[in-house]
């Protein structure tokens, strides 16, 4: 309603009866609220203490005060299952109130008494459709949207605080309007798998000290929460998808964690499923290696020794092309005197350029190449890499083939670190992954999503009533 039409309206209700201006100022109350086929039948306020009050002016509104609306429906009721028009009553329930977002610092209720109608559907009785509040909902669908966006980046308890409410009611809401926009958008093609763990720490309530998240690397976001890191861990996860699913698969990403590829190649219908490493998790037991040689070198040498290379373990696990001239003259400097030491940094900074191959022959061929370079065992940390290397050749070359966004992974596991931290830990996972998807995917990337975004995740279903 734009502002010359506000202007018709109140030039309109100076000239006609009280009546009459009642009514055309409840249809533009209600038409405010947003709700089509609803009136409004009286609004009032009241103190914290429940008592009804009438204020001389509007200036005089003590704070802390309730503004309630009582509406009242316009159309045939519609069934809540089906949205089928029910034009018998089966009872006349309580009269209820639903938190609404508040107004000028005031909260403000929804009062209403719903009926449970006959549906010649479903052949059963339910209560009425209500377009502005889920079933079982003490709040509405806009209230419930704007406490998910804010818990988003606020504490629980302070987002209870800003809306007056218990943090259980937060908690509550935010997780339906969570459920709600999840239902209404259509999950992205799972064809490339991203599969990792998360540590729990040695304080957690649970049995298992580990986590194991499942996530869509072309979207970035989780597919699957899961207690533990064993092989029937992902086996739970396998079960859920479809032979259809299944076939859709075409790579699977993982850190170099055993259990991860046997429960793959265990199953038929996902042996045809490529598997790669991530490439963070190579170069994380090539890091390993040179830490242990660090220690050998300077820790283990000698006080001499272990006065030079103290508080350096940064400069050596840092990438030599993201080393300033500063660093690159204090890395040789360290380097110099240590040739076990510098072959090693050389060996892994020769890694990384491999994992950049652009095919498979490449990084295969540079693979070989770092292998013999590490192979003599009288360097035990370089042949302990060697060795691991060796054994998982195979998903390592895969990288070369595929070129999978293997960083979302990594990504992933930063949200992860953010939310828990901010909410103090989540002992419940399906809600913690509701998080973790609402947080990774962008629900206002194209024209569509955005949409349904202003539309809190559902149409407003009786616009299409009034036209039936």
């Amino acid at each position: 309603m734009d502002s010359a039409e506000m202007r018709r309206l109140s030039l309109g209700i100076r000239k006609t009866p009280w009546r009459q201006q009642m009514r055309r100022l409840e249809r533009f109350v209600a038409q405010i609220l947003g709700f089509e086929g609803w009136r409004v039948v009286e609004w009032y306020w009241e103190t914290p203490d429940r008592l009804k009050f009438m204020p001389i002016s509007w200036e005089l509104v003590p704070r802390g005060a309730r503004l309630v609306i009582v509406v009242g429906r316009r159309w045939m009721g519609r069934c809540v299952d089906c949205g089928h028009r029910c034009a018998k009553v089966h009872e006349h329930l309580k009269v209820r109130r639903w938190h609404d977002l508040p107004w000028c610092e005031h909260p403000v209720d929804i009062e209403y008494a719903p009926d449970r109608l006959w549906c010649p559907c479903c052949e059963r009785s339910c209560v009425e459709l209500l377009p502005w509040a889920d079933r079982y909902q003490h709040e509405t669908r806009r209230a419930q949207q704007y406490i998910a966006l804010e818990a988003q980046s606020m504490p629980t308890s302070h987002v209870a605080v800003r809306y007056g409410v218990d943090w259980h009611t937060v908690r509550r809401a935010e997780r339906r309007a969570l459920e709600r926009w999840d239902a209404t958008r259509t999950p992205p093609p799972l064809t490339q798998v991203g599969m990792d763990e998360k540590y729990l720490g040695r304080r957690n309530q649970f049995g298992d000290k580990f986590v194991t998240i499942v996530s869509n690397l072309e979207s970035g976001e989780p597919v699957w929460i899961g207690f533990g890191r064993r092989e029937a861990t992902v086996n739970a996860w396998i079960n859920t998808l479809s032979v259809h699913d299944k076939t859709a698969i075409k790579l699977v990403v993982m850190d170099m964690h055993q259990p991860f590829k046997l429960a793959v190649q265990a199953d038929d219908a996902l042996r045809h499923a490529a598997i790669a490493h991530d490439p963070f998790h190579v170069m994380k037991r090539a890091n390993e290696a040179i830490d242990e040689l660090r220690r050998e070198t300077f820790f283990r040498a000698g006080p001499h020794m272990r006065a030079l290379g103290r508080g350096k373990c940064w400069l050596f696990r840092r990438a030599w092309a993201k080393c300033t001239d500063d660093d690159h003259v204090e890395l040789r400097s360290l380097l110099r005197g240590n040739p076990k030491l510098a072959h090693g940094y050389q060996v892994r900074e020769e890694l990384r350029d491999v994992l950049h191959a652009p095919n498979e022959l490449t990084m295969a061929m540079g693979l070989v190449h770092v292998m013999k370079r590490i192979e003599r065992r009288d360097n035990v940390p370089m042949r302990k890499l060697h060795d691991s290397l060796d054994a998982h050749f195979d998903e390592i070359v895969a990288l070369g083939g595929h070129h999978p966004p293997t960083g979302r992974i990594e990504a992933l596991n930063n949200n992860w670190e953010t939310l828990v931290r901010q909410g103090r830990g989540y002992r419940d996972l399906d809600f913690l992954l509701l998080k973790l998807r609402f947080a990774v995917v962008n629900p206002i990337r194209t024209e569509n999503g955005a949409k349904r975004f202003l539309a809190l995740g559902l149409p407003a279903p009786y616009r299409t009533a009034a036209a039936a």
